[in-house]
């Protein structure tokens, strides 16, 4: 029996992911359109691809298109920078949102987040996690590449996910850095690669370790903390020992290429257990 598989409304955002769900469904035979979004979602996402383009404030339109396409299900899913809300022009849903987003943005990016899937299920989407679609981008509780944590390493591995912990309940990011036992660095609104460039510039983080996990209270159908080859080469050019990532919680684009990339540079690649 051939099972159908619900069109899927792709809202695309930047880095690698967009495109890998893309070949996901074409693998599938499963229908898509792409909801680009524009300074965000490389163009080569949506070759060959049903799709249309949106500034971030095009609410309306976007569901407009999604429902025309015929998308049944929703994916939220690649980098989004939060924008300046005082220089969007939105249009008249996006407008009628704006306020909520708004305050929304006092609290956190999480917030933020969950207004919007609110008005997409309010449209009638279901919403899919990323790690639903390709399953292989969820990271397991393993270590990838040849290097593992010393004893002290590991140490500093459980302060660094009790300050993520602590810092992603309220709101303010996914990822800490620790140091010889101290907390050198916390992600902010600009994301882990920013984390890493300023853990370039102090001496304290030398020899530290990154960890990232996911919000407690965060949806987990979207914005998962993601790492990739990128991310290894910042930590180690922040002189990091190492990065640990939560298990089943957590995404990594080209598991084999980042741990290739963590053996070159000297650093363990790790997958911490989910909740541990």
């Amino acid at each position: 029996m051939v099972v159908r598989l619900p069109k899927l409304g792709l809202i695309a955002g930047g880095g690698q992911i967009p495109a890998l769900i893309r070949d996901a469904c074409r693998v599938q035979a499963r229908p898509l359109f792409i909801a680009a979004l524009n300074g965000f979602c490389d163009p080569a996402t949506v070759t060959d691809t049903d799709h249309a383009w949106f500034d971030l404030p095009q609410v309306g339109g976007l569901l407009k298109a999604l429902k025309a396409s015929g998308a049944e299900e929703v994916c939220l899913c690649g980098r989004v920078a939060k924008p300046d809300f005082s220089a969007l022009k939105p249009d008249w849903t996006g407008a009628l949102l704006l306020p909520r987003l708004i305050k929304a943005a006092l609290i956190g990016d999480d917030a933020i987040l969950r207004v919007v899937v609110e008005t997409f299920e309010r449209a009638g989407f279901r919403i899919v996690g990323a790690d639903a679609l390709v399953r292989d981008l969820l990271v397991r509780e393993r270590q990838y590449g040849a290097l593992a944590p010393t004893p002290a390493q590991q140490a500093d591995l459980a302060l660094a996910l009790q300050a993520a912990r602590h810092h992603g309940a309220a709101d303010k990011g996914q990822a800490a850095v620790v140091a010889q036992g101290h907390v050198v660095g916390l992600e902010d609104d600009a994301g882990t690669d920013a984390l890493l460039q300023r853990m370039a510039a102090q001496p304290a983080a030398r020899g530290g370790v990154l960890v990232k996990c996911v919000k407690p209270q965060q949806d987990r159908r979207v914005d998962l903390p993601t790492v990739g080859v990128t991310t290894v080469e910042n930590a180690a050019a922040a002189g990091l020992a190492g990065i640990a990532v939560e298990a089943g919680a957590a995404l990594m684009v080209d598991g084999t290429a980042a741990a290739q990339a963590a053996d070159r540079l000297g650093l363990f690649l790790i997958g911490l257990p989910h909740g541990g």
